[in-house]
């Protein structure tokens, strides 16, 4: 698939360019080599988007749900028969390894499409009584214009995962993608005008920080939903909050996954593995904090150094290749400077550590999958979130001690845990501070499933249910049959 697109945007149905925005570059991340160079969106495209997603959610808004359900399905289908393309975009726009993205990407992302378009033919309130001569019911309504901003991890995924409830609900939605990954959105943005959707009824935009707020903060927004980190959250909350808009924060975490000494041990170490290493890493829910009972810990270090060991890393595109680079130099520089502070404080270094030499690896953005033992709570590798392949594997003895230390950050997005006692399995899940806990496995998101975070990784819900309460509003109606008794 051609990386280069036809423009920088995607507004009113048609690929849309300013020379006068800001120029940058998307970066595959395996080389270095830039393969597409694109414009920030400059104030006459943020307006050129608001306005257009505007008419088109009216007109959205007002055909049955049944009929915006086709759209959503169509999408979804269109997707799964481009699979192999769009993964292969995927790979070139973030780096990750085409064995992955060709099933956790793109396929992702038509799966939520097609969850919910069966709950946008299903929308309905309550009918509430009030005696003989009064009731009341309530209904769904749309929010209007929403915002969504992207993170560059999964950029195919969050587009989807944000669009599908919010067009469901009967919203529009203008999406800017991270500057880092700003290719997949605008396939994603070509597929619903073939799918039958009104033009303008997602639109991308590409751009900064100062894009970014300057949609949030815009007088026809209605919602932000943000993937990223706690302090661009924290930025874009407040900005939000400033216009009364509803909001979703998908934030940062620095999840625990605790492994007891009852648990198989080769499901325990496939499950921690996944949660540190998939992505190469990066994320944001990932267990990188794996607490193990003393017991077994230098058992599950040995083989767990066994099975990283086997790790392949090398071309993306390759589909023998487990492990791609990170997204950036700049991003590879940063965990280095994480496992450069774990060797300092003296956390033992098991496996990794290092950026693998030749075979191709001198231009990209590689780093050995890495394992520290002997890591203490105060450690900044178990304190702060690396966003990269760095294990870190913590002692405990007993269960409530285990809770305690597990819920000793200022993060709550994940949890897991791994034990044969299905009793101690409820009862720490119900202990455990996080929005989402997995017991005997991790990092598995069906799309049926609610997924958020609590404390500082954000609030909201994506996916399930209970996304479309973010992406709607209730009205209540009450009904008088009687006459109208005026004191006065």
């Amino acid at each position: 698939m051609r990386a280069q697109p036809e423009a920088s945007h995607f507004i009113d149905g048609a690929y849309v360019e300013d020379d006068a925005g800001k120029a940058f570059e998307s970066v595959y991340a395996a080389t270095g080599a830039v393969i597409a160079k694109l414009h920030s969106a400059t104030p006459a495209i943020i307006e050129k988007a608001m306005a257009s997603a505007v008419r088109a959610q009216r007109e959205w808004a007002s055909w049955l749900p049944a009929e915006r359900a086709r759209v959503l399905r169509r999408a979804a289908d269109i997707i799964r028969a481009r699979n192999e393309a769009l993964s292969e975009l995927e790979t070139l726009d973030t780096g990750k390894a085409i064995q992955e993205t060709l099933v956790a990407d793109a396929s992702s992302g038509a799966d939520s499409l097609e969850w919910f378009s069966a709950q946008a033919a299903s929308l309905s309130g309550e009918s509430v009584p009030l005696g003989d001569d009064a009731f009341a019911y309530t209904v769904r309504a749309p929010l209007g214009v929403c915002v969504g901003i992207g993170a560059w991890n999964y950029p195919t995924q969050i587009a989807c995962w944000k669009a599908a409830p919010a067009l469901a609900a009967g919203n529009a939605m203008v999406f800017k993608p991270s500057e880092m990954t700003p290719l997949c959105a605008l396939k994603l943005a070509e597929i619903f005008i073939e799918a039958g959707a009104p033009k303008g009824l997602f639109n991308v935009v590409q751009g900064f920080g100062d894009v970014g707020a300057a949609l949030s903060t815009h007088k026809d927004t209605a919602k932000v939903s943000l993937t990223g980190s706690v302090p661009t959250g924290a930025k874009v909350y407040a900005a939000a909050a400033s216009g009364m808009r509803h909001v979703t924060m998908e934030l940062g975490g620095k999840s625990p996954l605790i492994v007891f000494e009852d648990a198989d041990l080769e499901d325990a170490i496939g499950g921690a593995m996944l949660g540190n290493f998939y992505s190469t890493g990066q994320i944001c829910s990932n267990g990188t904090r794996v607490f193990v009972q003393k017991s077994i810990l230098e058992k599950f270090l040995s083989r767990l150094a066994e099975r990283t060991a086997a790790i392949r890393l090398g071309d993306p595109l390759d589909p023998e290749t487990h492990l791609g680079p990170l997204i950036s130099q700049g991003q590879r520089d940063k965990v280095m400077s994480y496992i450069e502070k774990g060797k300092a404080e003296r956390a033992r270094l098991v496996i990794g550590g290092g950026i693998p030499a030749g075979d191709g690896f001198e231009k990209g953005a590689y780093i050995e999958p890495t394992v520290f033992a002997d890591v203490t709570d105060d450690m900044t590798i178990a304190r702060e979130e690396i966003f990269g392949p760095v294990m870190s594997v913590l002692a405990f003895e007993t269960e409530d001690e285990v809770i305690e230390r597990a819920n000793g950050t200022e993060f709550g997005l994940a949890a897991g845990l791994f034990t044969k006692d299905i009793a101690r399995a409820h009862r720490v899940a119900g202990k455990l501070a996080a929005g989402i806990c997995w017991i005997n496995t991790y990092n598995l998101t069906p799309v049926e499933i609610p997924f958020g975070g609590v404390k500082h990784s954000g609030f909201g819900r994506e996916n399930g249910k209970a996304a479309i309460e973010f992406y709607s509003q209730l009205k209540t109606v009450h009904v008088a049959l009687g006459r109208v008794d005026a004191p006065y």
